[in-house]
């Protein structure tokens, strides 16, 4: 006969139900979640317009007509 497990297992509800977390983790709080959110970079808010003049043009740079 085994000893009763000293430390119950965790679980925590999910959308697709209640699961079951492995000994020794803790489950994902929302502070963890908002801090990897203030942690990525910076996204624009909008759509970038493509910088397509002078040195960075790529489409003038493949021009055979000057040589």
């Amino acid at each position: 006969m085994s000893a009763p497990d000293p430390v119950p297992l965790q679980s925590e509800p999910t959308p697709e139900g209640e699961q079951t977390l492995v000994p020794g983790v803790r489950p994902v709080t929302t502070r963890d979640r908002l801090g990897l959110l203030m942690s990525a970079p910076m996204r624009p808010r909008a759509a970038q317009k493509p910088l397509d003049i002078g040195l960075f043009d790529d489409v003038a740079r493949n021009q055979l007509d000057l040589f």
